[in-house]
């Protein structure tokens, strides 16, 4: 099973080793590296091209989103509280000047329930503002506007079946994420992780559905 679990990274490692985009580095850094170091490198550098990207043009949307996503990832990974609540205002804002976009919805969604799923409603809420309520329906909303991505749609039923595997729409939006668009390796990826989660689902395994989906998340190799 645990050779299941590391799917993803393997896939991954298929990609590009000098990865040209900043997305591509956020790819690989999320599914490739094994190590934490190399993995806020490659983070590190995608924001600091994002950013520089956004000095020159202000209102480049995927250089925003990019830069927001990078912050997100490495709070994640540092586990600090500070770059956890830099990450929220910038995704807030992100989603308050593109409202209709899908990755920034995913992002905030992303947002409040990696973190309950981490450290439970309680402390999640109590620690950073974190909040189920916000969280699902950011994701119902990405999904409402980008379900055809397979990126889209499998991230986020992913984050519903880690916090809950009986969740109905989650195993809804895993139905749908096999048979989604994935025109870029991060939805090839997807696609492939909900198939396994989907599979234990399907055989009524719900404790190895959610461990999967865990582990088929950004960073799921990394438990600190």
């Amino acid at each position: 099973m645990r050779a299941a679990w590391l799917l993803p990274m393997a896939l991954a490692a298929a990609m590009p080793v000098a990865a040209q985009t900043p997305r591509d580095l956020l790819t690989a850094a999320a599914y490739q590296d094994s190590d934490k170091a190399a993995a806020l490198g490659k983070i590190d550098r995608a924001r600091s091209v994002a950013l520089a990207e956004l000095k020159t043009d202000g209102s480049d949307q995927e250089a925003a989103i990019i830069a927001a996503i990078a912050m997100a990832y490495r709070a994640k990974l540092s586990g600090a509280r500070s770059e956890a609540l830099a990450a929220r205002r910038e995704i807030e804002a992100l989603v308050a000047r593109y409202p209709r976009n899908a990755e920034a919805q995913l992002a905030l969604g992303a947002w409040h329930l990696g973190i309950i799923n981490r450290v439970g409603k309680i402390m999640g809420r109590a620690g950073a503002g974190a909040r189920q309520d916000v969280g699902l329906a950011a994701l119902d909303r990405a999904v409402a506007l980008g379900g055809s991505r397979a990126s889209i749609v499998g991230l986020a039923a992913m984050l519903r079946i880690e916090l809950d595997p009986a969740d109905v729409a989650g195993r809804n939006w895993l139905e749908a994420t096999v048979k989604a668009g994935a025109p870029a390796p991060l939805d090839r990826i997807a696609q492939r992780a909900a198939l396994q989660v989907l599979s234990a689902l399907r055989r009524g395994d719900r404790k190895t559905a959610q461990l999967l989906a865990d582990r088929q998340l950004p960073f799921g190799w990394f438990k600190g």
